[in-house]
């Protein structure tokens, strides 16, 4: 059995390293932003997203294989931040509260409570207490700015169901904020 630290990488593991590096150079804000809006803490996004980009040195010949591995890395964050939270609802039933959340509650600092609004954080509350497949798909939708056809490859739905989708969404949250749809 061969130690492959002691092995010279080949050039495939190079070009792997550089693509992800420059994958992570030019998306890891927007990872992170996305998974701060699935889990709502900060701690716990940046976990998820180094996570992924982590598993993606062992899992990069079926990403190479995808014509972009941009949709299989916003999936992978998705996916992670859904374990985060099926976590966290397995530790509430079970009696245990999540420390970020209580901490976040507990200890808001002024200047973070300047930054968000009112509006803001009743729209993000509203925007929490959606189903979560609806919630990703605003999110992916209005904040990374993706198109129904990227949404659908990133969630594995398809095209008319982003529609549908986000169109109950919209409505669902109009309706939690007591506006017309």
């Amino acid at each position: 059995m061969r130690n492959s630290r002691l092995v010279p990488p080949d050039a495939g593991a190079d070009l792997a390293a550089a693509t992800i590096t420059t994958l992570f150079r030019e998306h890891h804000g927007e990872l992170v932003r996305l998974a701060l809006l699935m889990v709502g803490d900060l701690a716990s996004a940046e976990d998820v997203v180094q996570d992924v980009y982590a598993s993606l040195h062992t899992r990069w010949g079926t990403v190479a294989a995808a014509e972009s591995p941009l949709p299989y890395v916003r999936a992978a964050v998705l996916n992670g931040c859904r374990t985060v939270l099926r976590r966290r609802g397995i530790a509430r039933r079970a009696g245990v509260v999540h420390r970020a959340s209580l901490r976040d509650e507990a200890l808001a600092s002024a200047e973070s409570e300047a930054i968000l609004s009112e509006d803001r954080r009743e729209v993000l509350a509203a925007l929490a207490r959606l189903p979560r497949r609806r919630r990703e798909v605003l999110v992916l939708r209005y904040y990374l700015g993706l198109s129904e056809a990227e949404i659908a490859a990133v969630l594995g739905i398809s095209g008319g169901t982003v529609k549908s989708t986000a169109a109950r969404a919209l409505a669902a949250l109009a309706r939690d904020l007591g506006e017309k749809p």
